[in-house]
């Protein structure tokens, strides 16, 4: 018999939907799980939709949150640099989520001399871009990303991610980028601070088991690992570190 939780951690790309069609039995639980008054938080590697985008998406398939129970990982990297490079300059690689993060944290944008270089997926990348990125941090500036997330699921299919693009400007710069996304906990820290809520009483539950899983586990909560996105199940099953929870989909937790 599965625990009860109090706050359940939702990814979006390949637990929720995959592209724009709703992966129906994940909707289902989740109204489930509202209906009781579980509190259920949406966490996402997708820094390119902004968390308003993100909500209306959720809602047409059925899903109601409020914004602040939304965490992606360009929220969580603008707290970041707020943290931990207050009043720097930033040059931005990414879409509006990003944009929009570092606009609430009052982060100051600029296309020359930057003092950090962040990059979030961009669907409009030009070589140009990652050109004057590239020399901004051979030139010093910081360099950190929203997530490593290699590829993602679509409808049609896994497509590149900004781990690919991460890579590409790790080997041209020969630096490493900080990175906040999952697998690293920071986003999970931050729901934690939210709700005030005890480790165990947090769940994460996701289809990326270098991602969604990974997080859970180096954060020290339980997870539940669904196939229904990235990684084939028979993968899960050969990890030294097992989720806490193995399913099909989320149609097979126990009632």
């Amino acid at each position: 018999m599965m625990r009860q939780y109090q706050a359940y951690c939702f990814d979006l790309d390949g637990t929720m939907y995959r592209g724009s069609e709703p992966i129906q039995e994940a909707v289902d639980f989740v109204t489930e799980l509202q209906a009781k008054g579980a509190d259920t938080y949406f966490i996402t590697n997708n820094a390119a939709l902004t968390r308003g985008a993100q909500q209306k998406k959720l809602a047409r398939f059925g899903v109601r949150t409020e914004v602040d129970r939304i965490m992606n990982s360009a929220t969580a990297l603008a707290r970041y640099c707020k943290q931990h490079y207050a009043g720097a300059r930033v040059m931005m690689i990414g879409e509006a989520g990003l944009k929009e993060a570092l606009e609430e944290e009052q982060i100051e944008l600029t296309d020359a001399n930057p003092d950090i270089v962040l990059m979030g997926l961009d669907r409009q990348i030009t070589y140009g871009k990652i050109a004057e990125a590239c020399l901004a941090i051979r030139n010093g500036a910081h360099f950190l990303g929203t997530n490593q997330d290699i590829k993602f699921p679509t409808e049609k299919g896994l497509v590149p991610g900004n781990g690919s693009f991460l890579k590409l400007m790790e080997a041209a710069t020969e630096t490493s980028p900080l990175v906040v996304g999952k697998p690293e906990p920071y986003m999970l820290e931050f729901i934690q601070q939210q709700g005030n809520y005890e480790k165990e009483e947090m769940i994460l539950i996701g289809d990326n088991y270098d991602t969604d899983i990974m997080a859970g586990i180096r954060y020290g909560i339980d997870t539940a690992y669904v196939a229904t996105g990235v990684t084939p199940m028979e993968e899960v099953l050969q990890k030294a570190k097992r989720p806490t929870y193995i399913l099909s989909g989320l149609a097979d937790w126990p009632k």
